[in-house]
Formats: C-alpha cells, sequence, structure tokens
C-alpha cells in the first residue's frame, strides 16, 4: 500500500476524531475524508481502533522530536528550560488538533501493542532529556529529582495551562504566558544561588 493513503488515513482519522470523538467516528466518515475504499482502509488498518492506536503513537512521535530538537545545540541549565516550554507550547498551538489528540482523548481500550510503543517512544523521550540534564544536575546546575519528577515539574504546569486551550474555555494563546511558566519552572529545578548566573 502506498505511504501516501496510509497518511491520508491517518489525516481522515485525526479530522474525525477531533470533530466527533472516538466512540462517534465510524470507518465510513473516515474512509469518506480520505476518499479511500473500503478495500484500502482495511488493507491499512484492521479496525478503526488500529488506526487510532497508530496515529496516536504517530503524534506522540512528531511532540517529541519537536521537543528534543530545542536541545541542539545543548542549552544551560535555564536556557534549556525556557526552550523546552517554549517547545510544548509552541506545538501545542501550531499542532492543536494533534495536541487534542494527544493529550485529551482516552487510550485504554487501545491495547497492549501501543502501551509497550508508548513507552518505548516515552523512554527515548526521557533518554534525550537525560542526556542534557545529568551532567547540569551534576554539576549543581539543576536540583536533582528523579528525571520523572523534573519532567512534571517542567512540563505539567505548561500542560495543565494548555487544557483550557485545547478544550476552548480559554481562547488565548498560552504562549502569552511563557514568560510566567518558564520562571515558576525554573524556581523549581534550579538551584536558588544558581539562578540567573550561568
Amino acid at each position: 500500500m502506498a505511504a501516501s493513503v496510509r497518511d491520508d488515513l491517518l489525516a481522515a482519522g485525526l479530522a474525525v476524531f477531533d470533530r466527533v470523538g472516538f466512540e462517534a467516528a465510524t470507518v465510513a466518515a473516515i474512509r469518506t475524508r480520505a476518499r479511500a475504499s473500503n478495500g484500502s482502509f482495511f488493507h491499512a488498518f484492521g479496525s478503526k481502533k488500529e488506526l487510532a492506536g497508530a496515529l496516536f503513537l504517530e503524534v506522540l512521535r512528531h511532540y517529541h522530536a519537536a521537543v528534543l530538537a530545542v536541545l541542539d545545540p545543548v542549552p544551560d541549565a535555564e536556557q534549556g528550560i525556557g526552550r523546552l516550554i517554549h517547545a510544548h507550547l509552541d506545538w501545542v498551538v501550531s499542532s492543536r488538533r494533534e495536541a487534542r489528540y494527544l493529550f485529551e482523548i482516552s487510550r485504554s481500550e487501545w491495547g497492549d501493542d501501543v502501551r509497550d510503543a508508548q513507552r518505548a517512544q516515552n523512554a527515548r523521550l526521557a533518554e534525550g532529556i537525560e542526556r542534557w540534564r545529568a551532567p547540569l544536575v551534576a554539576r549543581g546546575e539543576l536540583l536533582p529529582m528523579t528525571p520523572v519528577m523534573f519532567v512534571s515539574q517542567l512540563i505539567g504546569p505548561a500542560q495543565i495551562f494548555c487544557r483550557a486551550f485545547l478544550s476552548g474555555r480559554d481562547r488565548a494563546d498560552p504562549r502569552a504566558e511563557s514568560a510566567t511558566l518558564i520562571a515558576c519552572a525554573i524556581r523549581a529545578l534550579v538551584p536558588p544561588d544558581r539562578i540567573n548566573k550561568q
């Protein structure tokens, strides 16, 4: 099967899921939007659930790539915090439909294959962040904490803040608050005597 047909089906799935949700979405609606035949759909995906899982992994890969790209060249602690938060906010705003799909849709029914692949992708993201973070912790430029705690302090507040934007409850661009989010993250992650001294 041509990659373009699969890509068209993924894009159509994203649009349909975004409009009506996973439960209400139908294979027929996805096929119609992609201008794909029934045979083409089932040649690419065994079910709507399989398409949804593949779409989730594809969107997750794009998000992780956008985040990791800002760590090259390697920044100092405060620059890295700022770049990572900006990357998150920029991706959420520029890829709003994908962000809603990634962060808002339930994935509990998608099966072990998707969960295993998600864990592997998340591990690659964590390794990329850790390559930047670990030397800074060793030099006392970032506070020591588990990698999971670090990411939750770094991206967690920005993610919570973005939920109102993604749901449509708040139409303001979340990037307008980036300076505050970055300042709060620096206070949570950088030793007080190292702030603004790098």
